[in-house]
């Protein structure tokens, strides 16, 4: 039934260092390590026979502490090890940085050197900064983006906010994809003077009610049967696979909203990056589903 035996390819190495998880510190030699388990699992040497597309990734330094590939060199040379062709990455200095112009032209110009075109740059917005309509514009008519990246917990407003509202009928006016970050990293490893909880959900169906024709993807979710509940009834809202737990549980969430819905996501550099591919090697799902969770579905959501 598989195109390529998963047990094949991840090598019967699933409990091994690949696994580890994203912990508060990095020792020093954990690249090469991640390297040396990416190559005991078979995913760096393994060709897919479907395009791969990581939905969430960022650029440049964590704010908080150095991560494994944290330079655009050495990110984009691990996505082609594991050869995933497309990556949308916005830039980890949105989350803080009040320029979020520059911050938007300082992606947009790192992305542009990828000389493989593997870095699909999706900008900032935040709607707490004066004029942030006009970084939308800028992001649509000067960047030529295809989605948009929001982080409410960090920039301090709510999905029941009106200045959303707002920025998802502008987003939709422009054929823009709204990527919302849900949460970033675990809170017992957050900075003890910058606590961001995970974004409440509830808020979400009626914002998109009033923005029916935006998409929306949310990132790094964590999802209770509530929110799978309202949010199955929303078909603009599609979903990452990053903080699904365990091998059947996106198998789970494909039965409850579809696979159409789902996407891979990494969250990588701060997210082993093995991880969010052998979690769907080893589900329980037929190929036809991996390959549109691995990257058609993400084709067909932006069409570049």
């Amino acid at each position: 039934m598989n195109v390529i035996s998963r047990r094949t390819l991840v090598g019967g190495a699933i409990a091994g260092s690949a696994l580890a998880t994203w912990a508060s510190g990095q020792s020093t030699n954990e690249t090469d390590q991640q390297t040396a388990a990416s190559n005991s699992l078979g995913l760096a040497t393994t060709a897919r026979p479907w395009p791969t597309v990581d939905t969430n990734a960022h650029l440049f330094q964590w704010p908080f502490r150095r991560l494994p590939y944290d330079s655009p060199q050495d990110l984009t040379a691990k996505f082609a090890s594991l050869d995933i062709r497309q990556a949308w990455v916005a830039s980890f200095e949105g989350l803080l940085h009040r320029d979020v112009a520059g911050v938007n032209e300082r992606l947009t110009t790192t992305c542009a050197e990828d000389g493989k075109s593997t870095l699909l740059p999706i900008g900032v917005i935040n709607v707490g900064l004066p004029d942030w309509e006009d970084d939308v514009r800028r992001c649509d008519e000067q960047h030529h983006m295809r989605g948009i990246r929001l982080y409410p917990n960090y920039h301090d407003y709510t999905l029941d906010d009106a200045r959303l509202v707002r920025l998802l009928q502008i987003a939709a006016d422009r054929n823009l994809l709204v990527q919302i970050c849900v949460s970033m990293e675990d809170r017992r490893t957050q900075h003890p003077r910058l606590q961001a909880a995970d974004v409440a959900l509830t808020p979400l169906v009626s914002a998109v009610g009033r923005a029916p024709r935006v998409q929306v993807q949310l990132l790094n979710h964590k999802l209770t049967a509530a929110n799978v509940a309202e949010l199955a009834a929303c078909p603009q809202v599609s979903f990452d696979t990053t903080r699904v737990e365990g091998t059947d549980g996106i198998a789970k969430l494909v039965q409850k909203i579809g696979a159409d819905r789902i996407l891979m996501g990494s969250h990588a550099p701060m997210f082993i990056l093995e991880t969010a591919l052998i979690k769907l090697y080893e589900s329980n799902l037929d190929d036809r589903t991996v390959a549109a969770i691995l990257g058609e579905n993400a084709q067909r959501l932006i069409a570049v």
